[in-house]
């Protein structure tokens, strides 16, 4: 095996690792946060509170597109990452051809993006959510006190502060995922420039050899 094969069979095993490595990461994560909001769904006891309209179909709409969004992804590593393990338990250079993670590239990098990205901001809108919904009703136990000395009920100052919280840490995370994003792209094309370079200085000693073969065959040459 030449040294520029070499080189691809290495490259080839590290794009299956952190292919499966992906999925793994993808499937626990979904895993755990859609049994978390369908708990969170079931588990919720609303009171016989006048809630807004708009708050209980955001929590009901947030809920079961957050279940959606990282079933859909669990399907993609547990349809993927078997034959994924199949082929990295073989010991052998060549079975990396036979995973099919170069072909399904797409759809790994979606799952992924679908349970770190999209699923994990849709986490904490739904906590935000759970807030609202489990704290709110206590604005009518406060609305029994006097009202002249009520500027706030508790209920609604709890969902405030949670909101206020929850907030910055969605601008904080969607911020990390760019800069998280932009670094490890540029990772790539450094190294990716790193290998061109080293396949044109192998080219270069090669046709420096080739030259100097020719060099000797005609100086050999009666």
């Amino acid at each position: 095996m030449s040294l520029n094969e070499h080189s691809m069979q290495a490259l080839s095993w590290r794009k299956l690792y952190l292919s499966r490595a992906k999925l793994k990461a993808t499937s626990r994560t979904s895993a755990l946060l859609s049994g978390f909001a369908m708990v969170a769904m079931v588990e919720v006891q609303l009171e016989p509170y006048p809630y807004p309209e708009g708050l209980l179909i955001a929590f009901s709409a947030c809920t079961t597109i957050l279940v959606a969004v990282h079933l859909f992804a669990l399907m993609i590593s547990t349809c993927i990452l078997p034959n994924l393990e199949a082929v990295s338990n073989v010991h052998n250079l060549n079975s990396v051809n036979e995973s099919p993670h170069e072909r399904m590239h797409h759809y790994i990098e979606l799952a992924w993006a679908f349970s770190t990205v999209i699923g994990t901001l849709l986490f904490l809108t739904e906590v935000m959510l759970l807030c609202w919904v489990k704290f709110l009703p206590h604005d009518g136990q406060d609305h029994k006190k006097d009202v002249k000395n009520v500027t706030i009920s508790s209920g609604k100052a709890a969902a405030i502060a949670s909101t206020c919280i929850m907030v910055p840490f969605g601008v904080v995370f969607i911020l990390f995922a760019v800069h998280f994003y932009r670094t490890l792209v540029s990772h790539k094309t450094d190294r990716q420039i790193r290998e061109l370079e080293q396949v044109i200085r192998l080219q270069n000693e090669l046709d420096h050899r080739v030259e100097a073969d020719d060099l000797k065959a005609t100086a050999n040459y009666p």
